[in-house]
């Protein structure tokens, strides 16, 4: 058995390890990040065993029903990778330095880039849907928050305020909770494409297996440490850390996911579209209840955009240098040898 093992498995196996660390890792603000923040009191314990049992769920049902792929169909535009070497590991060893920073990255982008080498279109279609999923959401939260943001969001945030959250009704802890699991059912639905990119497209029941073990232990760790660094961003934001107003947040993100994943299956950088959503969110509250000085808001949404940017920056940077890796090795090889 031992000697069935190959540096192709062992790079194979790696990739998958380090993409789910640093795929979940930078996208707990969008997924769970409202979920902690809201549950700040509430033992890890429960959090790590709720969130758990939805992975499983989802990515068991995803496995049975869709005969072993556990991508949900979108991996079907990326090439199948039959030679794994160092260059696939670099894209999630690079997100985990910037997750390091707080730098919310298009993971999506990264990862999937050095596997559509021989498709370029591909890696157009992903970004173009990444950058149209921040217009749309941003554009949604303004609409719907400049409905809701005076009736709504101004009641939670002085009952929040008064109350210190001791008197928030059970049933809305309990639509907290039900809204989470919706929305990190569809993110694992939709960034699945960056997590299995490294496996087989049609996984054994051993297969599935390890990943669902390996998933839950990860995530015991993330719920740990309440998401990290950069769960900073949603911190920041009017308040995220009353269970109704985060209850909200997840569910139109839900539903952004739930239609950009029915429109097409190209993968793309849900980062883009949590971002969006919460500055169209800030803007609406602020025009709508002027919780904060303009100045204030703008920076913190300015902020934001440098961030992702600075992210999908680097993350072009890396996939042209990992594209090319092999003419940047001769040149670097030949400026040696004739130094």
């Amino acid at each position: 058995m031992l000697e069935a093992i190959t540096m192709n498995n062992i790079y194979m196996v790696l990739g998958f390890l380090l993409s789910m660390y640093a795929c979940v890792s930078n996208d707990i603000i969008q997924t769970l990040g409202t979920f902690l923040s809201a549950n700040k009191k509430t033992p890890f314990v429960y959090l790590w065993a709720f969130s758990s049992i939805v992975l499983i769920l989802t990515i068991g049902l995803g496995w049975y029903f869709n005969k072993g792929d556990m991508s949900f169909g979108l991996l079907t535009r990326i090439p199948v990778c039959n030679e794994f070497t160092f260059v696939h590991l670099l894209p999630p060893i690079i997100l985990i330095i910037l997750t390091r920073y707080g730098i919310p990255v298009a993971t999506t982008f990264l990862v999937l880039s050095v596997f559509s080498v021989s498709d370029t279109a591909v890696i157009w279609m992903m970004l173009t849907k990444s950058v149209l999923g921040y217009v749309i959401a941003f554009i949604v939260a303004i609409i719907i928050y400049n409905i809701i943001g005076r009736p709504i969001e101004r009641y939670f945030y002085y009952t929040q305020k008064k109350s210190g959250n001791t008197k928030i009704s059970k049933w809305w802890m309990a639509a907290k909770w039900c809204s989470t699991a919706f929305i990190w059912s569809q993110w694992l639905m939709q960034d699945s494409a960056k997590l299995f990119v490294y496996l087989p497209r049609h996984a054994s029941f051993g297969t599935l297996i390890f990943v669902l073990t390996a998933c839950t232990l990860f995530l015991g760790y993330l719920t740990y440490n309440r998401g990290g660094d950069i769960q900073n961003i949603v911190k920041m934001k009017t308040n995220v850390q009353d269970p109704r107003s985060a209850t909200i947040i997840d569910l139109i993100y839900a539903f952004l996911l739930l239609y950009f994943i029915n429109l097409n299956n190209v993968p793309m950088s849900t980062t883009w579209v949590f971002i969006g959503l919460l500055a169209g969110r800030e803007i609406a509250l602020y025009q709508r209840l002027r919780f904060e000085s303009p100045k204030k808001m703008y920076k913190h949404i300015l902020k934001d955009l440098y961030k992702v940017t600075l992210g999908l920056v680097v993350s072009i940077v890396v996939v042209i240098l990992l594209t090319q890796f092999g003419l940047v090795k001769d040149f670097f090889i030949m400026h040696f040898l004739n130094s």
